[in-house]
């Protein structure tokens, strides 16, 4: 008797596997994203985003917020990447991407400059000489007309006279692995 009620079960099992021939499904369309509209870019910024996004997951900062690794190399030159068009800071040591920041760049009329820059001057407790004595908290200048990037407020969108404002324990990070020659590459 169990051998029958086997032998059932598995011409039931068996009836219900279908020998009809599959339909292939059809091809799935790949879509590429449209590269963003950057008026100048050698491509750094566009890849400092891919390194954030395989250092630290999918981007979703407040204006305000930051990101940083929970190890820095310590070998390695470091080197900033500040991307005016979706308002992010990257910095890495060596090859290593060890932070990202949003920020606050210049307003309409007084844009943050694009181009190969580097730190020319570093003040803990810097002060605007242009703008009634402004603070810029640990300043770090990389145009001869005094155009820093520092710690300030942060909106999420360009407001500043020209400087990069960061979230201000961000910039405090920074400023301790900078150095006068560190290299800076604004795009946007």
């Amino acid at each position: 008797m169990r051998r029958i009620i086997a032998s059932a079960g598995l011409a039931l099992l068996l009836a219900g596997c279908s020998t009809v021939p599959h339909r292939p499904l059809p091809p799935v369309a790949v879509v590429t994203p449209k590269p963003l509209p950057y008026r100048w870019t050698q491509g750094n910024a566009p890849q400092a985003y891919k390194d954030a996004v395989a250092v630290f997951g999918p981007l979703a900062l407040k204006p305000g917020d930051y990101r940083w690794a929970s190890a820095v190399p310590e070998a390695g030159d470091t080197r900033v990447v500040v991307d005016l068009l979706t308002q992010l800071f990257y910095v890495y040591r060596g090859d290593s991407l060890v932070g990202v920041a949003t920020i606050s760049s210049g307003k309409r009329g007084r844009e943050t400059p694009l181009g190969f820059w580097a730190v020319m001057t570093k003040k803990v407790k810097g002060f605007s000489r242009k703008y009634d004595n402004a603070p810029m908290p640990f300043m770090q200048m990389y145009d001869p007309k005094g155009i820093a990037f520092h710690a300030g407020a942060n909106p999420g969108y360009p407001a500043s006279h020209g400087c990069v404002r960061l979230p201000l324990k961000f910039a405090e990070k920074l400023y301790g692995m900078t150095k006068i020659g560190t290299k800076v590459i604004i795009e946007g």
